[in-house]
């Protein structure tokens, strides 16, 4: 798949996703702020900073999205990981706005009015987000979008954070309404754990943390004819646009032009066996003394 294809299709996925996450979010903060509870407010907030993270998402994309260029020889693709991060932070600013509300109504407490409707709501937006998730998840993996990923776990925390609201109005019905903001602050402790599972996973990225197993790339050098040992492989990079660097050993008889052919042998091989890799670079070594030219 080239990269324009795959980034069209990511743009389309955020879009879906930003229309569902956005009636979801309406519905529940309509029917929290009628019903005054606090829970269901925070997972309407939630809903809503899903949202706002497709927004970023698009951005991530657009820049992501852009050809290499004399300023950006290795490409733009660690905007998205960059992207991903925005969402982080996102959460965290949810996460403070409730806790904020949730200390408030231990200080002044409201009776939430837990209705029929109220349980359908939110059974009926469960559904959805769960629909949601497994659908931007799967094309997250089959894409190898960061973004896309990201977001699903932000989804995913969405789905427990409902099942949490629901959690509170059987208790505001069994006569336990402090139960409301104190399941409001457990979904903020949810989200906050969240968040800093995407900045761990955007940090491997950013602060270019090997990506491959070495072990892996020596057994797919070792295997070509010519090679005679392969070491300080290095890997960095996201998992779609790896770069790999090698030293590889040959014998110091192999003339100049073998050993660029060999070279180019072993990128080949590299390139079709581990999937993801977009750029070797090579430093051919002889096993003593120096290479000899033509």
């Amino acid at each position: 798949m080239n990269a324009e294809n795959r980034f069209g299709q990511i743009k389309r996925v955020l879009i879906y996703v930003l229309i569902l996450n956005w009636l979801v979010a309406f519905a529940k903060l309509a029917l929290g702020y009628t019903i005054k509870s606090s829970s269901m407010v925070a997972d309407g907030y939630h809903s809503l900073s899903d949202g706002a993270s497709n927004i970023i998402g698009f951005l991530g994309i657009w820049l992501a999205s852009r050809p290499k260029d004399e300023s950006h020889p290795y490409g733009h693709k660690k905007y998205e990981t960059f992207a991903s991060i925005g969402i982080a932070f996102l959460l965290f600013f949810v996460c403070i706005g409730i806790v904020h509300e949730s200390i408030g109504r231990f200080k002044n407490p409201v009776l939430p009015n837990a209705n029929i409707l109220s349980f359908i709501v939110m059974f009926t937006t469960l559904a959805v987000n769960f629909a949601v998730m497994l659908y931007e998840y799967r094309a997250g993996r089959r894409l190898n979008s960061d973004i896309l990923v990201a977001d699903s776990a932000h989804t995913k925390a969405d789905i427990l954070t409902s099942l949490s609201v629901i959690g509170a109005l059987f208790a505001v019905k069994a006569g336990w309404p402090f139960l409301d903001p104190l399941i409001a602050i457990f979904i903020a402790a949810f989200i906050l754990y969240v968040a800093f599972e995407i900045l761990r996973d955007s940090a491997v990225v950013l602060c270019d943390s090997a990506v491959i197993d070495t072990k892996k790339i020596e057994a797919v050098v070792m295997a070509i004819e010519g090679v005679l040992s392969a070491h300080k492989i290095r890997t960095r990079g996201r998992c779609d646009d790896v770069h790999v660097d090698l030293h590889v050993l040959v014998k110091n008889d192999m003339r100049m032009d073998s050993a660029h052919k060999l070279s180019y042998k072993i990128e080949e091989e590299i390139r079709n066996k581990i999937s993801g890799v977009s750029d070797v670079v090579i430093h051919m070594e002889p096993s003593s003394g120096e290479i000899k030219t033509p």
